[in-house]
C-alpha cells in the first residue's frame, strides 16, 4: 500500500516538473483575458467619477457667481442708503439758512428791517452757491498744501459721480453739495452782528471775500485731506466733527470784529430795539433745531451707527442748553422767556456741533447744560460790560458757544463712540489723552486769529471801495425801504 502511494506522488511530481497537460487547464484559466468589466479595478478611495466632478465644479461656479452678485447688491444698497441720507442731510442744512435762520434773525430785528434781514440770508443761498462752483470748493477740499486747497477743481472740474475720497460710499458730487450747505450758512450767521446798518452791496462783497479768505482755508485745515488740523493725520489733530471751529468760531469771531468796526446802531443802547416778532424767531429756532440733525448727523457721511450717535448727541445737547439758559434767566429775572429758551437751544446746538460725533449721550447733556449757562452770561453780562453792539448776539452764541464746544470736545471725546485715533487709543482728556486738549486749543486759536485778521482786512477793503454803512437817513427809514424798496408789513399801515 505504501509503495502504491509513493508511485502516485512521484508520478504527479514528474508531471508538474515536465509541464504535463494535467495542469494545462489551470494555466489556461490563469492566462485567459479577464472580462471587460474587470479590466478597471474598482476605486475604493471614495473619489467622484468624471461626471460627478464636472457637476460639482458647475455647482461651485454657480455659488461663486451668486455670492459675487449678492456682494455687488449689498454694496449698491449701502451706496444708495448712504447717498439718500446725505442728500436729505444736505436739504436739512439748507433748511437751516432758509427759512430757519432767515426767520430767526428776521424776528429779532425791528419791523422796518425784517425783509432786509431775511434777504441777507437768502442772498447767501444764491451767491455762495455760485462762488462754491467756481472756486471756493476747490480751495476748501481740493488737493493743495496743509493750509489751503489748490485750483484743480475750479468750475467743479473732476467733481463727478464717482465715489468721493472723503466718503467712499457716496458720489463726490453729493459730498460737494453737502459741504456747500455749510458754506452757505456760515457767512449768513455773521449778518446777525451788523443787522440794521450795513449796505446790501457791501454785504455781498464782504461775504464773497470772506468765504475765500476765511472760510475756505479753515475748512481745508480741519476737514481737507492733508489739512494742518485734520484729525486723521494733521500736524495738530483737532476734533471738529461738524464745524465748531470751521463754522461757529470763525463766524462768531468775525461777527464781533464787524460789530466793533462798524460801530453801534443809531440810538443804541438808549432807544428800545426789541425784537418785532418773537413768534417768527420761535418758528425759525425750531426749524434750526430740526435742520441741525442734517448738520451734525449728516457729518458722519454715511447712514451708519456714527450718524445715530451724532443725532442723539445733537438733540440731547440742545435740550440741556435750553434748560440751562432758561434756568439762569429764571434765577436772574424771576421768569423764563421764550426768547431765552430758543436762544439757549441754539447755543446748545452750537456747542455740541464739534463734539457730536465723539461723545456719549450723557456727555452731550453736560456740554449742553454748560453751554446754556455760559452763553447766557456772554449775552447778558459780558456784552453789557464791553458795550459792543452785536445786534443779534452772533458772537455771544456762535463765537462763545463754538469756542466752548471745541474745548469741551477735547475733554469728553470717547473712543467707544469714535475711535478716530485707532482702536483702543484714548481720544479725550477724560480717557487719558491729555494732548488732545492742547490740540483743541490750537485749533481754536488758529480759528480766532484767521477770523480776526481776515475779517478786519476785508472790512477795510470794502469800506474803502463801496462803503460799509448805510446813511443815517436810510438807517432811520429801515433797510426794507432803503435797500430793497419794499415794506415787510404793508398791512400794518
Amino acid at each position: 500500500m505504501r509503495s502504491m502511494l509513493l508511485k502516485v506522488f512521484l508520478g504527479f511530481s514528474l508531471c508538474v516538473v515536465a509541464g504535463s497537460p494535467l495542469l494545462g487547464g489551470v494555466q489556461a484559466v490563469a492566462q485567459a483575458p479577464m472580462p471587460a468589466i474587470m479590466l478597471v479595478a474598482p476605486d475604493m478611495s471614495g473619489a467622484p467619477s468624471n461626471a460627478q466632478a464636472g457637476a460639482e465644479a458647475d455647482r461651485i461656479a454657480a455659488l461663486e457667481k451668486q455670492v459675487a452678485a449678492q456682494t455687488v447688491a449689498i454694496a449698491n444698497a449701502q451706496t444708495a442708503g448712504d447717498n439718500s441720507w446725505m442728500l436729505i442731510s444736505a436739504a436739512l442744512v439748507l433748511l437751516m439758512t432758509g427759512p430757519g435762520l432767515a426767520l430767526f434773525y428776521g424776528g429779532l430785528v425791528r419791523k422796518k428791517n425784517v425783509l432786509g434781514m431775511m434777504m441777507q440770508s437768502f442772498a447767501m443761498m444764491a451767491v455762495v452757491t455760485v462762488m462754491w462752483a467756481i472756486v471756493t470748493y476747490s480751495l476748501a477740499f481740493g488737493s493743495g498744501n496743509a493750509f489751503i486747497g489748490g485750483l484743480h477743481n475750479m468750475f467743479l472740474h473732476g467733481v463727478g459721480l464717482d465715489p468721493s475720497p472723503y466718503a467712499p460710499t457716496i458720489p463726490l458730487q453729493t459730498f460737494m453739495v453737502y459741504q456747500l450747505m455749510f458754506a452757505i450758512i456760515t457767512p449768513a450767521l455773521i449778518s446777525g452782528a451788523f443787522a440794521e446798518r450795513m449796505k446790501f452791496s457791501a454785504m455781498l462783497l464782504f461775504m464773497v471775500l470772506w468765504t475765500i479768505v476765511v472760510y475756505s482755508p479753515m475748512a481745508h485745515m480741519v476737514w481737507g485731506l492733508g489739512g494742518f488740523l485734520n484729525a486723521a493725520g494733521g500736524r495738530f489733530p483737532c476734533l471738529d466733527f461738524a464745524g465748531g471751529t470751521v463754522v461757529h468760531v470763525t463766524s462768531g469771531v468775525s461777527a464781533l470784529v464787524t460789530a466793533i468796526y462798524m460801530g453801534k446802531r443809531l440810538g443804541y443802547p438808549k432807544e428800545s430795539m426789541q425784537p418785532h416778532s418773537v413768534v417768527l424767531s420761535f418758528i425759525g429756532a425750531c426749524l434750526l433745531w430740526v435742520g441741525w440733525f442734517g448738520f451734525n448727523a449728516g457729518s458722519a457721511l454715511a447712514a451708519g451707527t456714527l450718524a445715530t450717535s451724532a443725532f442723539v448727541a445733537t438733540h440731547f445737547g440742545a435740550a440741556a442748553a435750553a434748560i440751562g439758559w432758561s434756568a439762569a434767566e429764571w434765577w436772574k429775572n424771576g421768569k423764563p422767556s421764550c426768547l431765552g429758551a430758543i436762544s439757549g437751544a441754539v447755543a446748545g446746538l452750537v456747542a455740541i456741533t464739534p463734539a457730536s460725533g465723539f461723545v456719549t449721550p450723557m456727555s452731550a447733556l453736560w456740554i449742553g447744560l454748560i453751554a446754556g449757562g455760559f452763553c447766557f452770561l456772554m449775552v447778558v453780562k459780558v456784552k453789557a460790560i464791553f458795550g459792543y453792539d452785536d445786534s443779534l448776539d452772533a458772537f455771544g452764541v456762535h463765537g462763545a458757544g463754538g469756542t466752548l464746544g471745541a474745548i469741551l470736545t477735547g475733554l469728553f471725546a470717547c473712543s467707544k463712540i469714535n475711535p478716530i485715533f485707532g482702536a483702543g487709543k484714548a481720544t479725550g482728556l477724560f480717557e487719558g489723552n491729555w494732548h488732545q486738549l492742547g490740540n483743541q486749543a490750537i485749533g481754536v486759536l488758529i480759528a480766532w486769529s484767521l477770523a480776526i485778521v481776515g475779517t478786519l482786512a476785508i472790512l477795510v477793503l470794502v469800506d474803502k471801495t463801496v462803503g460799509l454803512r448805510v446813511s443815517e437817513e436810510d438807517e432811520v427809514a429801515g433797510l426794507d425801504l432803503s435797500q430793497h424798496g419794499e415794506d415787510g408789513y404793508e398791512w400794518a399801515h
